[in-house]
């Protein structure tokens, strides 16, 4: 038996911040972060919370760790929140599901409603009970998977994205075409899962260079905005795979943002997950053969399984060329010595890590060895 779960309802469209007008006299607690809130784009959100108790947290800070978490339920407390928005990119969501997750844990007869705006096309969190916490302490990120912290209610305003500056517009990009292309190759992967990513990636292929290039495209905002969200729905059911649980660890150990890193592990992970270090292993790769299927729905001709593979792999690298995206570490600042250092911990982290559970190939230590070692330096 195959089960389907759609996490929340979702508002999208014109007048789609209405939806906020189903509360009334809340405790409301708005998470947000500095920039959001010194240039007023709170307001939007504070408009339509008439008759309402607002409060706004407005310190969350990238990559979410432990003590931000801790810190957020202190005032959740203070406030007696019945209601959580989280306003922002994933940051935001992920930390506002996590102090969720904690309260239900501490107070199980009470349920505070999470409504996500994302502010960013991105993480696809508006759509999973998936949130990721780091422990900066240990260089670890934590996922942790809870139906608990699905979102009640996501609400998709483009017009929140317009802002977005290109780099992160690049960053967050890649973040969805990785979350498509994993739940696609998934170990959990069904009909309707594959049916979702196959519509997402023809959204984020044919939007994401048009947003990147005008901002103010507000088609191809909006069209990435959907294309995340399906992505959300796609992994939150198929699971995800490898190049989340490297990225994972390289954010955390050299603090490069979540969608960069996923950028840059991508195409080393299609080689491995396509077997293309195998002699005749990709003849027997039903991954290559998706992945294949993949780069003719966005438009390429069919070139048989390895050439449209290899050729998907180059479109890929061409797309962080053309977004100025770093392809290796070196290019980062990484010196050798932290590299080496920090290798048997991302190697640790990544085989421990949930997302890899649901990779198409089971990866040995020698697998993400080599993997990083030609992230490191590109060769």
């Amino acid at each position: 038996m195959t089960e389907l779960n759609i996490m929340s309802n979702v508002c999208f469209g014109e007048n789609s911040l209405d939806a906020l007008r189903r509360y009334n006299n809340k405790n409301i607690i708005i998470y947000t972060d500095p920039f959001l809130a010194e240039n007023h784009k709170v307001d939007a959100v504070l408009s339509k919370l008439e008759g309402n108790n607002c409060f706004v947290y407005s310190n969350i800070a990238p990559d979410p760790s432990i003590e931000q978490v801790g810190a957020c339920y202190k005032f959740a407390k203070e406030h007696d929140a019945d209601v959580f928005i989280a306003f922002g990119g994933g940051s935001a969501i992920d930390t506002a599901k996590a102090v969720i997750y904690v309260d239900a844990d501490v107070n199980p007869g009470k349920k505070i409603e999470l409504v996500a705006i994302p502010t960013t096309s991105g993480t696809g969190s508006e759509a999973t009970d998936f949130s990721v916490i780091s422990d900066k302490e240990n260089g670890v990120k934590y996922p942790i998977v809870d139906k608990k912290m699905a979102p009640d209610l996501a609400v998709l305003c483009a017009e929140f994205t317009v802002s977005v500056p290109p780099a992160v517009t690049a960053a967050t990009g890649m973040d969805v075409i990785t979350h498509l292309l994993e739940a696609y190759v998934s170990t959990g992967s069904n009909i309707i899962t594959d049916s979702l990513a196959e519509k997402g990636l023809v959204l984020a292929f044919d939007n994401l260079y048009k947003a990147y290039k005008d901002g103010g495209d507000l088609s191809a905002r909006e069209n990435m905005l959907m294309a995340s969200y399906i992505a959300g729905l796609a992994f939150n059911n198929a699971g995800l795979g490898i190049t989340h649980s490297i990225a994972h660890g390289l954010g955390a150990n050299f603090h490069i943002s979540h969608g960069t890193a996923n950028a840059m592990v991508l195409p080393y992970v299609i080689a491995f997950n396509s077997c293309l270090d195998v002699p005749f292993g990709m003849d027997k790769s039903v991954a290559a053969q998706k992945y294949a299927i993949a780069y003719n729905k966005i438009g390429y001709e069919s070139l048989g399984t390895r050439l449209s593979v290899m050729s998907f792999i180059k479109k890929i690298n061409e797309m962080l060329r053309l977004m100025k995206l770093p392809t290796t570490l070196v290019e980062l600042g990484v010196s050798r010595e932290a590299f080496e250092k920090a290798k048997p911990v991302i190697v640790k982290s990544a085989l421990a890590d949930v997302c890899t559970t649901s990779n198409p190939r089971v990866p040995k230590e020698k697998d993400i060895e080599n993997i990083l070692d030609r992230l490191f330096s590109g060769m």
